[in-house]
């Protein structure tokens, strides 16, 4: 195999050369696209398009998603929980929702 596409909604370490799709929002311990995927499920990559596609049919991906349910923390306390419970994800940039202004508009970069 001279590459092998690895898609992952998480950091990766030791992966120096091939093709990687990051970060995939929202993560599949949150519901998100890969908690539905299945060894054998056939993924479509369109870089130009900036597409993933799955290739399960709606009736399939709607009985996995009736099937699925989140896994349990990994920590009850301290900063894994607050982590879990705080931190937004990729695609609204991974911060912490408790930074986020009051009213739901955006923080200013510089607001400080």
């Amino acid at each position: 195999v001279r590459d092998m596409i690895r898609v992952s909604d998480a950091r990766m370490s030791g992966t120096a050369y091939g093709t990687v799709v990051l970060h995939v929002a929202p993560e599949a311990a949150a519901g998100g696209p890969l908690a539905l995927v299945r060894s054998g499920d056939l993924i479509t990559l369109d870089v130009a398009a900036r597409s993933l596609h799955l290739h399960v049919g709606d009736e399939e991906l709607a009985a996995r998603r009736a099937a699925w349910s989140p896994p349990e923390p990994p920590a009850s306390r301290g900063y894994v929980r607050m982590y879990v419970d705080h931190v937004r994800q990729a695609d609204t940039g991974a911060d912490l929702d408790f930074l986020v202004g009051r009213t739901g508009a955006p923080v200013p970069r510089d607001n400080h």
